[in-house]
Formats: structure tokens, C-alpha cells, sequence
């Protein structure tokens, strides 16, 4: 069993503010840093460091150390195309209390063409397991193809847009959300999230924990948060659908699954930077024996 991940590549820009910044404000950061992130990549990562065999799909530019960075965290790049674009990145501002706003540049992360996608599916089957996210092109594409060759399709509804949910709605068979983009959701298509086309709702709460619903068959699971001193939440959502997706990969019930995501979101919060603060399997079973 393989996780295909159709996601982001940046480079992250990271700098330590006293708050975030209020507008017409400049503010001096306290420091900065450069490191490897993206929706994509941090799932991919996640995942890997959860113990799945992880290809990832997407574009970077002349600037491709970001693919180093990935194969050496257990990620087969095979499927990255190089493009003449500029790799994708991002602008992170972390206050103390570890809250962040982020400005994203999407670049190569939405010039690639089709062709790699369907070349990296072309060797799944319905064992597999596609990710997606909004930060690329092709995302209809791709769950079009995964849903036709039986594989699960598990999409992180951000950067939230609705016309991008609506589209990718039919094809997938777990939508990833938090608690804002769940009410977002509800909203623009005026239905409950019960009453959505898909298998499947993971909703992500923050410090309230996370939720995920069977709608076929009525199941639940809830996890209450781990407590713990945040540093930096960047990344938190995407290291649990990371893990939740590598654990449903290797045939955990989703309590389970739930859980050991949850302490991996947890875990992360607790350092700083995105993909590359990501914790291996090891360290987060670790820490939930310490938790009981």
C-alpha cells in the first residue's frame, strides 16, 4: 500500500514576532529562518514519518532543494517536476503565544502539468491512497482518476475556497477540515456536514481536539487534544492528516488512527518550524504512553 500526495512544495520563511502584525504596522522580527513546508510537503512528511510509503506529486523551480530536503525525511520525489517558475513559498509570522499568519506565493505549486499526475497513478491500484490539497493545480483531475481506480481520496479543504470543494466533492472519499472551514462549508452550500457526498468528515478543533464521522454508516470517533505548551502551531492540521491518513493506510480502526494523529499534531506543536519539526512515529507513541 502506497500514499500518493498531489501537494505543495515551499520554502518557508519564518519570522519571530513580539504579536502579528495589525495593519499599516511594521513591526522588527525578533528572528528568522528559512526551512521546507507547503500543505503537500507537510502531509508527505507525515506521513512518511508515521511509517507509509509516500510519492509525492507536484512542481518546484530552479530553487529544488526542497526535493533534498523530502527524500532524506523517507519521500520518493520521482513524481516533482522541474519547472522554469519560481518554487512556491510562503511568509510565516509566529508570535509567542506560537499563532501564525501566513502570505503564500503558489508558483511552480500550480504550473505543472497533468501528465505527472497521471503517470504517478498510473502505477496505484485500489489499495492506495491519493492526497490532495488547495494549493495546486490538477486537484480534479486526480481524484477523477484515484476514485476510477478504487483508491481512497482523502482532501484538506485549505486554503479554504468553496467552488474548489464543490468541484473536488464528487471524487473524494474523506474531506479534511477544520472547525472554520467546516462552518464555511455548511454555509455556502447550506446543508449540514452529515448531508455532504462523501464517505467521510475529519474535522480538526484545535485545543478542543479532533472529530471524524462515518455519513454512510453513522460511526464517530472523537479525541480530545493533548495538552501541551504550543511553540508553534504551523503545520499542527497538516501533521494529523498526514498520520491519520498513514495509520487508515495500515489498517488502524479511526479511533486509532484519530489518537495517534492527534499526539502527533501535538508533539509538533511543540516545535518549531513545519515539515521538517514533523515527529517520527517512535517519538510520538512515546509520548502517548507518557499521556496513558
Amino acid at each position: 500500500m502506497s500514499i500518493y500526495n498531489l501537494g505543495s512544495i515551499n520554502i518557508d520563511h519564518f519570522y519571530r514576532v513580539p504579536h502579528l502584525v495589525s495593519p499599516g504596522e511594521t513591526l522588527a522580527a525578533e528572528s528568522y529562518s528559512v526551512g521546507l513546508g507547503g500543505k503537500g510537503a507537510n502531509q508527505s512528511v507525515a506521513a512518511a514519518r508515521a511509517g507509509a510509503v509516500v510519492r509525492h506529486i507536484g512542481g518546484v523551480g530552479p530553487q529544488a532543494w526542497p526535493i533534498g530536503r523530502l527524500e532524506a525525511l523517507g519521500v520518493d520525489c520521482g513524481f516533482v517536476e522541474r519547472l522554469e517558475i519560481a518554487t512556491g513559498h510562503a511568509i510565516i509570522s509566529v508570535d509567542g503565544a506560537g499563532e501564525n499568519a501566513i502570505i503564500l506565493f503558489a508558483g511552480a505549486n500550480r504550473a505543472f502539468g497533468e501528465g505527472v499526475i497521471k503517470a504517478a497513478l498510473a502505477g496505484s491500484d485500489a489499495n492506495d491512497t491519493l492526497l490532495i490539497q488547495n494549493e495546486t493545480a490538477h486537484q480534479v483531475v486526480a481524484a477523477q482518476l484515484a476514485q476510477k481506480r478504487g483508491m481512497r481520496v482523502i482532501y484538506s479543504a485549505a486554503p479554504f475556497e468553496v467552488s474548489a470543494v464543490r468541484a473536488v466533492l464528487p471524487y473524494i472519499t474523506v474531506l479534511a477540515l477544520n472547525a472554520v472551514e467546516a462552518a464555511q462549508l455548511s454555509a455556502a452550500l447550506d446543508t449540514d456536514l452529515d448531508d455532504l457526498p462523501v464517505d467521510e468528515v475529519l474535522v480538526t478543533r484545535g485545543a478542543q481536539g479532533a472529530e471524524w464521522r462515518d455519513l454512510r454508516g453513522g460511526d464517530r470517533a472523537v479525541q480530545p487534544s493533548f495538552r501541551v505548551e504550543a511553540v508553534d502551531t504551523t503545520g499542527a492540521g497538516d501533521t494529523l492528516a498526514g498520520y491519520f491518513a498513514a495509520a487508515r493506510d495500515e489498517g488502524l480502526v479511526p479511533q486509532a488512527a484519530l489518537r495517534l494523529a492527534s499526539a502527533a499534531a501535538a508533539v509538533k506543536v511543540t516545535r518549531a518550524g513545519t515539515a521538517e519539526a514533523v515527529p517520527a512515529r517512535a517519538e510520538v507513541e512515546a509520548f502517548m504512553k507518557g499521556r496513558g
